[in-house]
């Protein structure tokens, strides 16, 4: 009985190899989404300190503004590079700490710590957010939560996610949240589009989580250090790697990393996070507004 068992793993481990080892060969072949500024048009760098915040952030409960500004910040992302890293009293020490849709702290505080200033949530991670108010809500009662999305799935009048938040604040009095206003949604497409060189909505892809929260860092923050993402360069340098890095540190079984991030960069069906883009974007962003990297260090 135990050996079929270790047979069935084998084959597993085997398919799981040879999967990855296809994908990863195939996109060195693959028609890469190309990231480069505009051609020929000279283009100042577009100051995201200047940003207004009191246009860009309306508040979905009451009537405050978007708390600003923290002088440290450190952006914990979902990444299982986290796992094993102790990290978790170096983030509480932090002034700030901005965290990502419904990324737990609960079992996982040891290495990504529990304090939570800021969460930045997709419109398809909110139901995911309000159905565990154990967990986003009443933990971390002083976090502020900032709501993006599309303007018809936000901000339409009737069965708006825009209404599902304001339900769950007659029963959570202390939520605190804002939603993306429509005029700065068109201008973070803006912003890809200059700092790539793509129309987001003819290039078929859509802004990651990652792509907001690194924004809305910057502009809420004078220092960014960010916690557990890969350089643009990583998967690439990381191609004859087999063990399987999951996506998220909270899903064990969930899709490996380098698979998500490849297939993404390069499928042209559908639409698609451009997460090495970003990644690449970020990277000139550095020196720039004072982001560092590390777990795993981006120098």
């Amino acid at each position: 009985m135990s050996s079929n068992k270790e047979q069935r793993s084998a084959v597993f481990v085997g398919l799981f190899a040879l999967v990855t080892i296809l994908i990863l060969y195939s996109s060195s072949s693959a028609e890469v989404f190309r990231h480069g500024p505009l051609q020929g048009h000279s283009r100042q760098p577009v100051n995201l300190k200047q940003w207004s915040i009191t246009d860009g952030y309306v508040p979905i409960l009451g009537n405050k503004m978007l708390p600003s500004r923290c002088h440290q910040c450190v952006i914990v992302t979902s990444s299982s590079h986290l796992l094993g890293t102790k990290l978790g009293p170096q983030i509480e020490r932090a002034e700030c700490t901005i965290r990502m849709n419904d990324a737990p702290t609960t079992g996982y505080s040891a290495d990504v710590g529990n304090k939570t200033t800021f969460r930045v949530v997709a419109h398809s991670s909110v139901y995911r957010v309000l159905m565990r108010p154990q967990e986003f809500l009443n933990r971390t009662p002083e976090t502020v939560f900032i709501f993006w999305g599309p303007p018809d799935k936000m901000q339409k009048p009737w069965g708006s996610l825009v209404g599902t938040i304001q339900k769950a604040g007659l029963a959570f009095p202390n939520l605190e949240a804002y939603a993306v206003s429509p005029g700065r949604m068109r201008q973070f497409d803006d912003l890809f589009r200059g700092e790539t060189g793509k129309d987001r909505e003819k290039s078929h892809s859509w802004l990651s989580t990652g792509w907001f929260t690194m924004v809305i860092a910057v502009e809420l923050c004078d220092q960014v250090h960010v916690y557990g993402m890969v350089p643009p360069d990583y998967c690439r340098r990381q191609r004859s790697r087999l063990q399987n890095m999951p996506y998220h540190y909270y899903e064990p079984r969930g899709p490996d990393e380098c698979v998500t991030y490849i297939q993404n960069e390069h499928s042209h069906r559908g639409n698609h996070h451009r997460f090495i883009t970003e990644k690449r974007v970020f990277s000139s962003w550095a020196h720039l507004y004072g982001i560092t990297f590390s777990h795993p260090s981006w120098t």
